[in-house]
Formats: C-alpha cells, structure tokens, sequence
C-alpha cells in the first residue's frame, strides 16, 4: 500500500511540473480586455508591493491579470507567476498582508462569487507594473 502511495505522489508531481513547464495558456478574452483598459497609458518600472487599502477597486482579466486602481487615475497590473489561468472575472480576490503590504510572491486566494465562501483556486502574485495616462 505505501509503494502505491509513493508511485502515485510522484505521478502527482510529475505532472505538476510537466504542466508548469508548458506554460499557461493565454487568454484571449483576458488579454484583449486589458490592452483595451491600457490604451493610451505607459508602464513604470515594476514595483515589490503595493498597498492595497489605497486600491479603490480591482479588476479580474481572465486568465491574465488583476488591476488594482489608485487615486490619481494610476493602475498597477498584476500577471501572477503562478496560477493565472485560474482568473476569472466571477472571482472574488482574498489576500492576506503582512505589515499592510501585497507583495509579489504573496498568495491570493480566489472565491467563486456565486458559492460564497467556496476557494475555487489561488494565484501567486508577480510584480506590480504601475501604468499611468500619457502627458500631452
């Protein structure tokens, strides 16, 4: 019985890694949305962390990104390292913060909205590139 429990761990593991290496795959939908939300704006270098009781609102790109909205029109767009193609807009984000700050390499867990309290997955959060309206 424990052979058969180490074989299929490692089967487990196997894929895992085998699925990691392929890549996520992109979504068109998700993509298509956020060139639209960025249009007319420029990146800033990439930030660590954010903090998030600044974000007035957050936006959900499936299988891309996370938006966090700022004050002064600033949004800083998140392709989590991990788990991305688990973004849904149906999703509700929970992050737990340490010293008030969302970091990249934080875990957020996601909530399915319509099965409140239901975790349907968890990304792991990449850098914050901030993108701010073009001047004129």
């Amino acid at each position: 019985m424990r052979s058969l429990m180490q074989g299929f761990a490692a089967i487990v593991v196997l894929a895992t890694a085998s699925s990691a290496l392929a890549g996520a795959p992109v979504s068109e939908k998700g993509e298509l949305g956020l060139a639209k939300l960025l249009q007319g704006r420029t990146a800033g270098p990439a930030v660590r962390c954010i903090d998030p009781a600044r974000a007035f609102s957050t936006e959900v790109f499936d299988g891309t990104a996370v938006v966090y909205r700022m004050p002064g029109g600033k949004l800083y767009v998140n392709r989590p390292s991990l788990g991305a193609d688990m973004l849904d807009q149906d999703n509700m984000l929970r992050s737990r913060t340490f010293g008030g700050r969302l970091c990249q390499a934080d875990g957020v867990s996601l909530i399915d909205r319509g099965k409140f309290p239901t975790t349907v997955g968890m990304v792991r959060l990449g850098a914050f590139v901030p993108y701010s309206k073009a001047e004129r």
